[in-house]
């Protein structure tokens, strides 16, 4: 029976570029279940990782239908990857998920999102300029204080819910500066590399582009910045568009592996979890060897920095703190260790632990747009479990952990700092004080 339901079942995996024997490796045990966010906070089975791989398997061997209520099961998911972390049998989660969606997006694209969102998360997000643009009326009603102004007078709102929430998502914005194209090494010489700039990121927190540039000429390394860089391609990909992904994949594997690095760096976890899998994602194109060469050279600045010998910071940051692990930093690429050890180098910082670390906060790339309620729930966890810790600051690596972060606790107590664990670095080396 078994082998006759795997005969049966393999057109579908195929169309989905499913390995079917991958859904076997999964054995119900079911110790993902406690790392699953939306398990932890709905209990239902459908809505952890075991489950979704039953209905992944359903589907695939036609027992069940795809309805609305699988699907929503499906979209809930999160990605974060915590269930492979927590996996004893090795499950490849992400490789049964991610096609999955592309296969749906196929038959149904973007069934679940509205004009806005697929105008905001395709149109804009993606591209560097465009959220410059995007991001300059609020950037003008801050300098102004207007928007101090529209939130006293209630006129804020009136805005749309979906732009209200992307509203109330920004952080005080900083200047945006663009870095030059290449920053020469300080002291003596001991790498050379190449800085992932990201699009987002870029656009909200200029200053940790900076920082991460700074830091690594600190610590002897010459930067490149290539300027025609593009997106990482992981919103396209998550949301199952696959071949928009892969041009964006194609172009950064051509223009990062044209000059001789020792290594591509990147600041962002989602962004870095995405290029280290630019194996994957090309294998079947004409660009799979320049695919592999550019992952093979990507680490995230803490990883990197670990590796290479960081040399120690002098100013102290007298405060207690705490570190957020972002999803795609210690499920995806299993760095855990690094971004602490950074931290821990900082003289009179108290690092203290943060209850549930490594349970997602809620952002996912764009599932605080897509998914605002379990969004929701799972940020006010995170803010309550930072809270309980009494620390003055929170760092995390990655953009959307520190917008979605940054949000709820405004909401609640706006005097804790939340920022990038470079920036934290960036401010024990240069001595300037530490803002959100």
């Amino acid at each position: 029976m078994m082998a006759t339901a795997q005969r049966t079942s393999l057109p579908m995996a195929q169309a989905a570029g499913i390995d079917y024997e991958l859904l076997l490796d999964c054995v119900h045990c079911g110790l993902c279940t406690s790392a699953c966010p939306t398990y932890v906070e709905l209990g239902t089975e459908m809505d952890s990782p075991r489950g979704r791989i039953y209905l992944m398997r359903a589907l695939i061997d036609g027992r069940v239908d795809l309805n609305a209520d699988v699907r929503r099961h499906l979209d809930l998911c999160l990605d974060c990857r915590a269930c492979e972390s927590a996996c004893p049998s090795g499950v490849q989660y992400g490789k049964l998920i991610e096609p999955f969606r592309i296969h749906l997006a196929r038959n149904e694209p973007a069934a679940s999102l509205s004009w806005f969102q697929r105008l905001v998360l395709f149109g804009v997000f993606p591209y560097a300029v465009r959220n410059r643009l995007a991001l300059a009326p609020a950037r003008f009603m801050q300098w102004t204080r207007l928007d101090r102004l529209l939130e006293a007078s209630g006129l804020l709102q009136l805005l749309p819910a979906r732009l209200r929430q992307m509203y109330e998502m920004l952080p005080r914005l900083g200047r945006c500066r663009s870095l030059p194209e290449y920053l020469p090494a300080e002291g003596q010489r001991r790498a050379s590399v190449a800085l992932f700039t990201g699009c987002v990121a870029d656009a909200i927190f200029p200053q940790t582009n900076w920082a991460t540039a700074r830091v690594l000429q600190k610590n002897g390394c010459d930067v490149w910045i290539p300027r025609s860089q593009v997106c990482c391609g992981a919103l396209h990909y998550h949301a199952g568009q696959e071949k928009p992904a892969q041009a964006f994949a194609e172009k950064n594997s051509h223009l990062f592996t044209a000059r001789a690095v020792d290594a591509i760096i990147v600041n962002a976890a989602g962004c870095g979890a995405m290029l280290k899998d630019y194996r994957h994602l090309l294998h079947s194109t004409t660009a799979a060897k320049l695919g592999e060469a550019f992952a093979d050279k990507v680490k995230d600045v803490s990883e990197f920095l670990i590796e290479l010998g960081p040399i120690r910071p002098q100013h102290p940051l007298p405060m207690r703190a705490t570190y957020h692990d972002a999803c795609h930093l210690c499920h995806a690429q299993q760095i855990r260790t690094p971004p602490r050890q950074l931290l821990q180098l900082i003289p009179e910082l108290q690092l203290v632990p943060l209850p549930e670390s490594e349970i997602c906060c809620g952002a996912a790339g764009s599932y605080n747009l897509t998914q605002p309620e379990m969004a929701h729930k799972l940020g006010e966890r995170k803010k309550d479990h930072i809270l309980a810790t009494e620390a003055q600051a929170v760092f995390s690596g990655n953009v959307g952990c520190l917008l979605q972060i940054g949000r709820h606790l405004r909401q609640s107590n706006p005097d804790v700092i939340v920022a990038h664990t470079i920036d934290a670095l960036w401010a024990s080396y240069s001595g300037r004080a530490l803002d959100s």
